[in-house]
C-alpha cells in the first residue's frame, strides 16, 4: 500500500515537473510553506523543503520530487508543491492509480 501511495505522489510530482519551471515550483513551495507556518502547521520535512526551494540546485529539487530513494519518499509525504496541478488533473491521476 505504501508503495502505491508513493507512486501516486511521484506521478503527481512528475506531472508538476512537466508543466512548470523549477522557478515556478520553488515559488509555490515557498508560498505554501509560508502559509502553513502562519497557520501553525510545521514539520521537520518542511524545513528541508524550504532549504531545497531557497537553493538554486535544480537537481536537488528534482531528486526530492522524483527520486526513488528513502529520503525522496519521505519528503514526498510532506510535498509542499500542492496546488500547482488543476483539480481535474489530480482527480484523473487519483482515478488512474485506483485502477
Amino acid at each position: 500500500m505504501h508503495h502505491e501511495l508513493d507512486e501516486l505522489r511521484r506521478t503527481m510530482a512528475l506531472e508538476v515537473v512537466r508543466r512548470f519551471t523549477p522557478r515556478e515550483i520553488r515559488a509555490q513551495i515557498l508560498a505554501n510553506l509560508h502559509r502553513w507556518r502562519r497557520q501553525g502547521v510545521w514539520g521537520a520535512a518542511y524545513k528541508e523543503w524550504q532549504d531545497i526551494a531557497e537553493g538554486l540546485d535544480d537537481g536537488e529539487l528534482f531528486a526530492a520530487m522524483l527520486g526513488r530513494d528513502e529520503n525522496a519518499v519521505r519528503l514526498r509525504q510532506s510535498a509542499p508543491f500542492v496546488g500547482l496541478l488543476p483539480k481535474e488533473q489530480v482527480r484523473k491521476l487519483n482515478e488512474e492509480a485506483a485502477g
